[in-house]
């Protein structure tokens, strides 16, 4: 049988947590190897904080703190 090759769940955020594009290393940990943003369902995070994480990584993208998708 081939080996199934899935993300593991992360343990769920704290409610309150909020995402800022200079904070890198928290960035990284949502981000996959290729530097795709991390499914909602696999990261656990709620729409709004998905939609946040969503804009930090895009800003953090643009001002050259993260590297732009795959190599």
């Amino acid at each position: 049988m081939a080996e199934a090759n899935f993300m593991k769940r992360k343990q769920r955020p704290p409610r309150g947590m909020s995402f800022d594009y200079r904070d890198v290393e928290v960035l990284q940990s949502f981000l996959s190897p290729g530097g795709q943003i991390i499914a909602a369902r696999v990261s656990r995070l709620n729409s709004k904080q998905q939609r946040q994480l969503a804009r930090a990584v895009k800003r953090a993208r643009n001002v050259a703190l993260l590297p732009n998708g795959f190599y």
